[in-house]
């Protein structure tokens, strides 16, 4: 059997710019021929399994919808000089429109042309999954510039039956529990909503599958998920129903190019160890970061994870501006504007980095289990903090020796002292090294008033 080492060195190597370079133009619609080829291009990046569900496939309430193709649309005066052609920009047409040809009275084209509320000066990204009509989107200007009476309107899409692609990258650990990274690939010609969480999430995998090859062992199953917003995840989880118990939590990456401060969004279960180890993370990693619950900072593919009968703690990490900021979620969100020239590699490695360490307090935290009764003589360990010099240094170890009881994971102690995850696990890891606490991976009391 090929190892690890062995399939990466098969791969292609690109830089995260240099995927964004060659996908983020195409026509990257929910079901569409433009998503299939960019998810192929992804899947020489790293060992992937791509998933496919036929259009017309019931999952849960949701079916996956018919693949959508635009070969030709265009806006025209009734002499033939083109106001709005697609063959320019492929936002010029909504996404899955339908097709029409004729000529209409200038009163019923302007319902069906689309601006950008806040760019006038961008193409919108306009679509209608699941409300079928035709539309064309363009800048302020052109649409204030239709005064004639009528217009001749040829849109040529084809509805024709296809298949819904979610790309799988599996990174085993020693424990069939999962973790999942999840980023949706299907906004058509712009980066960093969504392509810009793929890239970093492929990134991390491959991070991931390098520390494998090195011999380096994960406790963690990773499993990374690029597909389309909304029905991808709908299509996975409900034809993987026997996963769902064994996902231990998961993040979601979006819109992680632009250049805000980290958000992370919590899970719906908010007392999860993911919740408490990510929150406990955040803030060490990036001080200008912030955290928000579930549901409070933007809405994407977390929301199918956490969901009634699936409860699967998923938060997730974006870049987007707090409330109150007139431009949130980040200005150039939903239009032509969002280009590759809005983000940077520099950046998109910041974002990687943060979700490897991130991983890391997330692979190291187990229950501490107390091989001391009472209260430690720290001297005579060579532990002892002197209150005089450093009076938080010497409250933070006590209290966080009054946690190790087999009851508390590093990321409860962290979530109740109010600390840094990577305080609390330094600490821990002094006590671990003097022989006086170790590791559980399942709740383990050391109390006697337990057995009672």
């Amino acid at each position: 059997m090929e190892s690890v080492g062995e399939r990466l060195l098969s791969l292609i190597m690109s830089s995260m710019m240099e995927l964004i370079d060659a996908v983020w133009y195409l026509k990257r619609d929910i079901v569409s021929s433009g998503f299939d080829a960019a998810l192929e291009r992804l899947a020489q990046e790293v060992p992937m399994t791509i998933h496919a569900y036929p259009s017309g496939t019931q999952c849960w309430t949701w079916k996956v919808p018919e693949q959508w193709d635009c070969q030709a649309a265009y806006l025209e005066t009734l002499d033939g000089k083109k106001i709005i052609d697609a063959a320019d920009h492929p936002l010029h047409v909504v996404s899955y429109s339908l097709p029409y040809d004729g000529v209409v009275s200038r009163d019923e084209l302007l319902p069906h042309i689309y601006t950008h509320p806040r760019r006038p000066t961008a193409i919108p990204f306009v679509f209608k999954y699941y409300d079928r009509t035709w539309g064309m989107c363009c800048t302020q200007a052109v649409k204030e510039s239709l005064t004639e009476p009528a217009y001749r309107v040829v849109i040529r899409t084809t509805f024709t039956p296809g298949k819904l692609k979610v790309g799988e990258v599996v990174i085993p650990g020693q424990s069939e529990e999962s973790f999942m990274l999840v980023a949706h690939l299907c906004h058509p010609a712009m980066v960093n909503d969504d392509l810009s969480g793929v890239v970093v999430g492929l990134d991390v995998a491959r991070e991931l599958l390098a520390q494998a090859a090195a011999g380096h062992q994960l406790y963690y199953t990773y499993r990374l998920l690029i597909l389309p917003e909304t029905i991808g995840s709908v299509a996975y989880l409900s034809h993987h129903e026997d996963l769902i118990p064994k996902m231990a939590g998961g993040l979601f990456l979006e819109m992680v190019g632009n250049n805000s401060a980290h958000a992370l969004q919590g899970s719906y279960q908010t007392q999860s160890q993911v919740d408490r180890c990510f929150n406990a993370c955040i803030k060490a990693l990036d001080p200008d970061g912030y955290a928000g619950d579930f549901r409070t900072i933007i809405d994407n593919d977390e929301r199918q994870f956490n969901a009634p009968g699936v409860r699967v703690p998923m938060l997730s990490l974006s870049r987007v501006e707090p409330y109150g900021s007139p431009t949130r979620p980040y200005p150039e969100y939903h239009s032509s504007d969002d280009s590759p020239a809005i983000i940077d590699e520099d950046r998109l490695s910041a974002t990687r980095d943060l979700v490897l360490r991130m991983l890391e307090a997330w692979e190291q935290n187990q229950y501490v289990v107390n091989h001391f009764k009472g209260e430690i003589f720290c001297a005579a360990y060579g532990i002892w903090i002197d209150y005089r010099v450093n009076p938080e240094g010497h409250r933070l170890l006590f209290r966080v020796m009054d946690a190790c009881d087999g009851e508390h994971t590093v990321a409860d102690i962290a979530a109740e002292l109010k600390a840094s995850y990577f305080v609390v696990w330094e600490i821990v890891s002094l006590l671990e090294s003097k022989g006086l606490v170790s590791y559980s991976r399942t709740p383990h009391s050391t109390s006697p008033r337990r057995s009672q």
